[in-house]
């Protein structure tokens, strides 16, 4: 582990959060599993050729491997909650409510660090929340590990050093705020198991999952592997993301470069995001990888 401890040590300007992974109340629908839409059958059919650079080839990277006990699992493995690692003055939550919502109102006497309000637009339901800091009013937006810790500890990072374990849990790049009753019903489940209910964030969520794990040398399941594949071979020039935007940004899409011109979608997750599916030839922001089966329309299924 020599290298990944070098690569992660590296990354001392990462904020820290930790959020545990207790279930809160489940959403009542069921149907945002990774088996409602993508079953975790024969990952060797229908396959697209990976473009380079993508998720989809990133994920031919990670091994494949049965889940580890979770014995010795407990939340402090992965160290202190709330560390302020970037040393800016301002807990992890609070970096990433910043990240994340627009509108932001900081509270006084803060240095503008403690998100007082806010508006969330969260990819997991497509929903938009009015965020307002409270006791009892906080828990509607939370913050999520994207690769659930107890999850992870599962597939590696039980091998990982304590510090690396600890960026791991407050890589941003690993963490969003969520809709609280979404990330309960999620719990620690992987792909296999939960999906968004917001088929449009899929291809950027699973992307994301690809891309920590592979950050920190940990591993999927078989059907894992098949879920996650189901999904971007939908979008298979899904980009490796980096987590410097809010998840709501990498579903929209790079903006158009000046005010006027066509917007430009990285994939039909962004198209189907900004409302703009089905798009055909001529429409703003038209490009032919949209249209698969050639029929002239693109982002249909």
């Amino acid at each position: 582990m020599t290298s990944l401890r070098t690569k992660v040590l590296a990354l001392v300007a990462l904020p820290a959060i930790l959020l545990g992974s207790s279930a809160c109340t489940p959403l009542a629908d069921t149907g945002t599993g990774a088996n409602a839409g993508f079953g975790a059958g024969d990952s060797s059919s229908s396959v697209q050729e990976a473009a380079s650079g993508s998720a989809l080839e990133q994920l031919d990277t990670l091994p494949i491997k049965g889940r580890a006990p979770k014995t010795g699992y407990d939340r402090d493995q992965f160290g202190p909650s709330w560390a302020d690692v970037d040393r800016n003055g301002c807990d992890t939550r609070n970096d990433i409510l910043a990240r994340d919502l627009t509108a932001v109102v900081y509270k006084d006497g803060t240095k503008e660090c403690v998100v007082a309000s806010g508006t969330f637009a969260d990819p997991y339901t497509g929903t938009t929340i009015n965020f307002v800091r409270g006791n009892e009013t906080s828990t509607a937006v939370q913050i999520d590990h994207i690769v659930a810790l107890s999850d992870a500890w599962q597939k590696g990072a039980q091998q990982l050093s304590a510090e690396e374990r600890r960026q791991l849990a407050n890589d941003p790049l690993n963490l969003m705020a969520a809709d609280g009753p979404a990330n309960g019903s999620k719990s620690d489940s992987d792909a296999a198991t939960w999906l968004p209910a917001n088929k449009a964030f899929r291809c950027e969520y699973v992307a994301r999952q690809v891309a920590v794990k592979a950050r920190y040398e940990l591993w999927v399941t078989q059907a894992e592997h098949n879920a996650i594949a189901g999904v971007l071979e939908t979008c298979p020039d899904q980009p490796v993301p980096d987590g410097s935007r809010s998840a709501a940004a990498a579903v929209a899409g790079p903006p158009a470069a000046e005010a006027g011109k066509a917007p430009v979608y990285a994939n039909c997750a962004a198209v189907k995001a900004a409302g703009a599916a089905p798009i055909r030839p001529g429409d703003a922001g038209w490009d032919p990888k949209f249209d698969g089966d050639g029929d002239g329309e693109g982002c249909t299924s």
